[in-house]
């Protein structure tokens, strides 16, 4: 979910710069006929600095990290931080993840590397995430060293392997409580509360482009939106920030998620709901008929739908503000974001 990126500007997936089956190493057909798909990722991204731009004493304490020099760093494709975002190679052979900000980046990138950093430490044994090598934190510049994932993005429109096997994933994740040493999480509707309640933002100055659908029904957008902190209650540990650039698939099929500076304590099908709206967002399969294949017994559709319209309030609330600093491209995401959950509420609500 890109939930925070209005507030804060920060996505930075530890990720191969390639989507799935469309690496640079197919021939220059293939590269052309897998151009559009990954137009549509580099849209959702932003720019961002490298390893040679890090201050030498970084550097430093990085390669410390590691135990060996780095002789090659290959800059990653993706998500919204201008921090680094690097797959580093050492003169052993060596391999790791870099990503480095400082606030001078991005007010609030530094804060949220050092949670990352503290979160993904402690998640528990068999959470299919990278493990965390170890951190440099000067005061200024914070740096997370995390193990090197070989894999990519899935396809976007998503194929329908690559999504089994990312939902069977995410009920792995769903499967876990949250531990002693991740107590202090927010419960995830505390946390998304404010969020949520974009459609009482938009009520009380709605923009001219709205869409004439969501116009004629703003009473009930704004009433659903008001029951979907209530909805997101529970003790499962929670990503909260699922989209397919917060994926990888290794080669042996098996899936990892990234990016965890934004995980909460809830219910276990919030993830679910979260890949299926970037799902919507592409287009190629019936994320309805997914969801309810996916979702436990005993959910409430009406919390469902709850939490999908709170969303969608959010995304285009959100899109209509000015960019965050150096954030060009995220308020068109949003608004893309916002415009695939609001076509998918209006066939839940059959309006």
């Amino acid at each position: 979910m890109e939930i925070r990126l209005a507030q804060h500007g920060v996505l930075n997936p530890l990720a191969p710069s390639v989507v799935c089956g469309l690496g640079w190493n197919g021939n220059a057909a293939r590269r052309r006929r897998g151009w559009g798909i990954m137009q549509v990722m580099i849209r959702s991204s932003g720019p961002r600095i490298g390893w040679a731009d890090l201050p030498d004493a970084v550097r430093v304490a990085v390669e410390a990290i590691i135990g060996d020099r780095v002789v090659e760093a290959v800059p990653q494709v993706g998500g919204f931080s201008p921090g680094t975002a690097d797959r580093v190679r050492t003169t052993s052979g060596r391999r790791a993840f870099v990503k480095a900000v400082n606030p001078g980046l991005n007010e609030r990138s530094a804060e949220l590397h050092r949670r990352e950093a503290r979160i993904t430490a402690a998640l528990p044994v068999g959470v299919p995430a990278p493990r965390l090598r170890g951190v440099h934190d000067d005061g200024d510049w914070v740096a997370l060293v995390l193990e090197d994932i070989e894999g990519c993005h899935p396809v976007t429109p998503w194929q329908t392997q690559q999504l089994t096997a990312v939902l069977d994933a995410l009920s792995t994740l769903a499967a876990h409580d949250v531990t002693p040493a991740l107590a202090d999480l927010p419960g995830t509707g505390a946390d998304l509360a404010g969020d949520l309640q974009g459609w009482q933002r938009i009520a009380r100055d709605p923009p001219e482009t709205l869409d004439p659908w969501a116009q004629a029904h703003l009473p009930k957008l704004v009433a659903l939106a008001k029951r979907a902190p209530a909805a997101l209650t529970g003790d499962r540990l929670v990503h909260t920030d699922i989209r397919a650039d917060n994926i990888l698939v290794r080669t042996d099929g098996t899936v990892v998620f990234v990016d965890w500076p934004w995980a909460t304590r809830g219910p276990g099908w919030f993830d679910t709901l979260a890949v299926l709206i970037n799902v919507s967002l592409y287009g190629g399969h019936d994320v309805d008929e997914v969801l309810s294949a996916h979702t436990p017994v005993g959910v409430d559709a009406e919390d469902l739908t709850a939490v999908l319209v709170g969303l969608a309030g959010y995304f285009l609330d959100s899109a209509r503000q000015p960019a965050p600093g150096g954030l060009p491209t995220v308020r068109a995401f949003q608004a893309a974001e916002g415009a695939a959950v609001l076509a998918w509420i209006r066939q839940r609500l059959n309006t």
